[in-house]
């Protein structure tokens, strides 16, 4: 079974989103495949408050207003399906997935997103779900009146850690370094909420308990010492992966394993684009993921129409 459209575009997080709002108002026919949730990080994200022209929302409500308006111009989205095959080189484009539906476009906008990077030391994989976890605003209150652990210094660990204070009666942040990259307003708050403590210039080395995790191990990288810390939870956020293994060798990525692409977000195939968290840029929030799928959608469009 084959099916025809204009654009096909793969993920459906901020990026892939906006690419189907503007190619589908552009009266291209358009297909949104993703693999799982649509909303991508913005469904794990508890408070948007930076995006322009909206004073605060929730992360999920942004992504199903984007999903409606997208749907609203007749984009089609396809959620829970798996891309197993890619054929993008020629003027015709196709992908196949792993049903054995076959999808064919004259272009492709690729934004698969990413996913959280894990620490990869002893107990984390015996402990996700069990008091290790990647998202505060899918967790957090299961933690209720308990004492976490957040593991990072960037924008989301400390902007979820003051979240988790609204369940939590002790958020303790673990940090690598001893200054934090994060904005200086998402530090501040941090700083001054009564129920976040720091420890700087650490890292976990071990997840301890039974049936759920009980207590972290913490190594002072300046001196080696090793101390052990009581918890009923972990959230890790220190960064993500792009989801690029099966794009591998089909279009150009670098070490980091992001696609390259120019200021048109094209690839190195003619007729592919990519967009958002999955492509060689500096910063990631929602409004650059935006930003990334309105300009593949525009440069799709031109493509098409030659």
């Amino acid at each position: 079974m084959e099916e025809q459209f204009d654009v096909i575009i793969i993920g459906a997080g901020a990026a892939g989103l906006t690419a189907g709002i503007y190619t589908s108002r552009a009266k291209l026919s358009t297909l949104i495949l993703n693999e799982g949730a649509v909303g991508g990080q913005m469904i794990l994200t508890e408070e948007v408050a930076n995006y322009p022209g909206v004073e605060t929302t929730k992360g999920y409500m942004l992504a199903n207003t984007m999903k409606v308006q997208a749907k609203s111009f007749g984009c089609k989205i396809k959620s829970n399906v798996k891309v197993v095959e890619y054929n993008l080189k020629g003027e015709e484009k196709s992908v196949r997935l792993e049903d054995g539906k076959i999808f064919k476009a004259k272009t492709i906008i690729l934004s698969p997103g990413g996913r959280p990077r894990t620490l990869n030391i002893t107990g984390e994989d015996k402990f996700k779900g069990s008091g290790i976890s990647f998202c505060a605003t899918c967790d957090g209150d299961f933690f209720t009146g308990k004492e976490v652990v957040v593991v990072g210094g960037g924008n989301s660990a400390l902007e979820e850690a003051v979240a988790l204070t609204t369940f939590a009666t002790k958020v303790t942040i673990v940090h690598q370094f001893n200054e934090f990259q994060a904005f200086e307003h998402a530090v501040q708050e941090a700083k001054k909420n009564p129920k976040i403590s720091f420890i700087m210039g650490s890292e976990l080395r071990e997840f301890k308990g039974d049936e759920k995790l009980k207590e972290v191990t913490i190594e002072k990288l300046s001196t080696g010492e090793i101390s052990s810390l009581k918890t009923d939870g972990v959230f890790i956020f220190i960064g993500y992966l792009p989801n690029t293994e099966n794009l591998n060798k089909i279009v150009d990525l670098n070490n980091r394993g992001e696609m390259m692409v120019d200021s048109d977000m094209k690839t190195s195939i003619p007729g592919v684009f990519a967009a958002g968290d999955c492509i060689a840029k500096k910063y990631r929030q929602v409004t650059t993921a935006v930003a990334d799928g309105t300009i593949a959608a525009l440069s799709a469009a031109e493509y098409i129409r030659g």
